[in-house]
């Protein structure tokens, strides 16, 4: 079963976590155009068909 990619803002910040064989990956972006890219990439290499934002 393939993990959920989310992203979030909070206080300026944008975070990625990533849930991948029960283990939880978070990363911190200043710009959400690099969390986003971020994301999109793990998406893709997850087979995931979406992006959850929060």
């Amino acid at each position: 079963m393939a993990a959920p990619v989310e992203v979030a803002e909070a206080s300026g910040e944008w975070f990625v976590r990533v849930i991948e064989n029960d283990q939880e990956l978070s990363r911190s972006f200043e710009l959400e155009s690099f969390a986003l890219s971020f994301a999109e990439g793990q998406r893709i290499r997850l087979g995931l068909h979406t992006i959850t934002r929060t």
